[in-house]
Order: C-alpha cells, then sequence, then structure tokens
C-alpha cells in the first residue's frame, strides 16, 4: 500500500523547537511575550510594509480591517466570488453588503474590467458607491491590481488586499515593479494557516503603511483595552491577538521562507514540465511572480474523475474554491459578471504541493495523472 501524499503540509525544520522550549521556560505562552512584537517587525520588513500587526487568524485580520475602514450595515464592499469563503464572512460580520465579481481567465482572479465599470457607472448615475474593495490574490497568483486602484484612486475609495494564499508573491513591471502583494492597498492581510507556504499553526497578519491605522487595528485585536492597571475598554474589541507560543513558530518559519518560496518554485516547474499536454496549466501573467501557494491546473470535465484516480493512488488533491454565489447564505448578493467563476470551479483541482514534497513522490503523482501510474 502506497503512503499517502499530502495536499500541502507544514515543513518544521528550523528553530521551531528552540523557540518554543524558550515560551516554555519563560512562561510567555499567551498574548503578551517578545515573539509576538519580533514576528510583526520581522515580517512587516520581509514583506515590506512599515506596520505589521499580528493577529488570531487571517480572517480576524480581515474583520479588523473592516472595522478600520468603517465599513457597517448599508455599505457595499466589491469582492471575488471564486475564493474562499473567509474572504467574503467578514464584510457579512458587519452587515455590509458584498457585490460579488465574476473570474478573469487569465489570472482566476476577479475581473477588474467589471470593477472598473461598476464604480464608473455608479458615479455616473449619481448613485452611492461601494465602501471598498476586496482584492484577492487566489492560489498565490497576484491580482491585476493597477485597474481597480486608479478607478478607486479616482473616487476615494479604499483597497484592502487579501493576500492570506499569496505571502512572497510579487509583481513584475509596471509602477509596482518588486513590490509584494498585500502592501499596495491601505491595508493587506495575510494567512499563517497549517496549509500556507508559512504557518503559525492558525494565525494571521495586518499589514499598513498607516500609523494610525496600525495603532488602532492593534487595540481592536486586543480587546479594545486602555492602557493601566485597570480593565477599561472605550470600544468593542476582539480577542484576536496572536500568542507568543503561535508566533515563536512564525519567526522560526520566516527564517526558512525564502527556502519555502524556492521549493514551490521548484516543484511547479517540474509540474509545468510533466504536464503540459493533457492540462491547462497555473495562471502565469507576464507581469506576476506567482508563489504557486497551491499548484492548480484545470482538467475540463474530466476533473472529478481526476480527483477519483488521484484518491485511489492515496494521493490527496481537492478541486479549487467553490464560488461564494451559490452558497446559500450568499445567493442573493449583488453579482458582477457572469460564468467564468462556475467554469473554473467545476475543471481546476489542486494537487501535491508541500514545501518538503520529495521528489520520488512528486514523480508518482505526476504518473498517475498522465495515466503511467
Amino acid at each position: 500500500m502506497s503512503s499517502r501524499i499530502a495536499l500541502s503540509e507544514p515543513l518544521l525544520a528550523g528553530n521551531e523547537r528552540r523557540y518554543l522550549d524558550e515560551c516554555i521556560t519563560t512562561n510567555f505562552v499567551s498574548s503578551v511575550g517578545p515573539f509576538v512584537d519580533r514576528f510583526e517587525r520581522e515580517f512587516a520588513a520581509f514583506v515590506g510594509a512599515k506596520y505589521a500587526v499580528a493577529c488570531a487568524s487571517g480572517t480576524a485580520a480581515l474583520h479588523v480591517a473592516f472595522r478600520l475602514l468603517g465599513i457597517g450595515p448599508g455599505d457595499e464592499v466589491l469582492a471575488p466570488s471564486l475564493t474562499f469563503v473567509a474572504s467574503v464572512n467578514p464584510i457579512a460580520y458587519e452587515r455590509a453588503t458584498p457585490v460579488l465579481v465574476d473570474s478573469e481567465l487569465e489570472t482566476w482572479n476577479a475581473d477588474p474590467a467589471l470593477v472598473v465599470e461598476y464604480i464608473e457607472t455608479a458615479a455616473r448615475a449619481g448613485r452611492r458607491l461601494p465602501r471598498a474593495v476586496e482584492v484577492v490574490h487566489l492560489l498565490g497568483h497576484p491580482a491585476n491590481i493597477e485597474p481597480v486602484l486608479d478607478v478607486c484612486a479616482r473616487h476615494a475609495i479604499p483597497v484592502i488586499e487579501d493576500a492570506a494564499e499569496a505571502l512572497g508573491a510579487r509583481y513584475r513591471g509596471g509602477r509596482f515593479d518588486g513590490r509584494q502583494v498585500g502592501t499596495i492597498g491601505r491595508i493587506g492581510c495575510f494567512s499563517f494557516n497549517g496549509n500556507k507556504v508559512m504557518t503559525t499553526g492558525g494565525g494571521g497578519m495586518i499589514v499598513t503603511d498607516d500609523e494610525a491605522l496600525a495603532r488602532r487595528a492593534k487595540h481592536l485585536t486586543t480587546q479594545a483595552r486602555l492602557p493601566g492597571p485597570a480593565y477599561r475598554h472605550d470600544e468593542v474589541g476582539y480577542n484576536y491577538r496572536l500568542t507568543n507560543v503561535a508566533a515563536a513558530l512564525g519567526c522560526a518559519q520566516l527564517e526558512q521562507l525564502a527556502d519555502f518560496l524556492a521549493a514551490k518554485q521548484r516543484i511547479a516547474a517540474r509540474y509545468d514540465a510533466a504536464l503540459a499536454d493533457r492540462f491547462i496549466l497555473p495562471p502565469r501573467a507576464r507581469w506576476a511572480a506567482s508563489t504557486c501557494w497551491l499548484y492548480s491546473i484545470r482538467a475540463g470535465a474530466a476533473r472529478d474523475a481526476v480527483l477519483a484516480k488521484l484518491a485511489e493512488h492515496q494521493i490527496e488533491a481537492r478541486p479549487i474554491w467553490t464560488p461564494v454565489h451559490t452558497m446559500p447564505m450568499y445567493r442573493d448578493a449583488p453579482r458582477l459578471g457572469g460564468g467564468r467563476a462556475e467554469q473554473l470551479a467545476v475543471e481546476a483541482l489542486s494537487i501535491p504541493c508541500s514545501t518538503g514534497l520529495r521528489a520520488d513522490d512528486q514523480q508518482r503523482v505526476i504518473d498517475v495523472l498522465n495515466g503511467d501510474g
């Protein structure tokens, strides 16, 4: 019986044990401790942001981001339909209305032309404009953000970047050449779930260049508690602060992140060479440097048969995200565009691409996909 090959699992091969032992020895295991501050500093430096605020999850980071921008009842927020549902749920937390945007086939991200058309049409008609636009960098590939930023700048609409799946992805050329995703909009949010390129077990990060926003983000994530010995709070806050234990893992993982990203590129290059004749490969826009977080291919109408074949051989693979507009709680949400998100959702699957994936295991995946296994 062949051993199981996981879709995407963490690689804990650095100072993780040493830093965790330090947490236990010093008794700093909760949301106060030196690793939290260190993780924020080092993460901000890595992505190229001025400030970073560590959170309990990527979803918490997004929720706080919407709070920071004052999103509330009656507000519209444009967001992609083809994304993990946690991109959209925080909009609903604040009783705002998500406007779900169809995908473009070049990157699988939200179609920027639909965003531009919607905002400009609303402006010409004198209708209320969206309160924010959420740009998601799906599966590690940067979204085409320049047209969105341009139209939002013309109408003073803030942009939030959901970079949960794309840590380390960059732009090539254009005015954002070399910039990492998550650092271009007003606020960027990241996730460190166990299946991401690096992990803290569970956790997230808010980044921004706005000192006031960063200060308030930290306030909201610590129950909005005021300084001093008394337990006094000046607004509704959240228990969203990352623990020192999780931050210790994050510091150790961050030390290895460059190697993790290089491993993702090697894995992707091998898949590219082996699968190009049978499948549509992941997006590769010339202006983007994708991390290929989840290596995802399109298999057309055979997608479910391919998933079943991989499962027979103890190889974990999954469909990509289900479009949010097809879920019962968002079926009545406004939508922009047609059926490209649904097309991608029924054709695409993600295959094993852990940073520690062995060459022989990857070859096993390739052989099964090419009918040789």
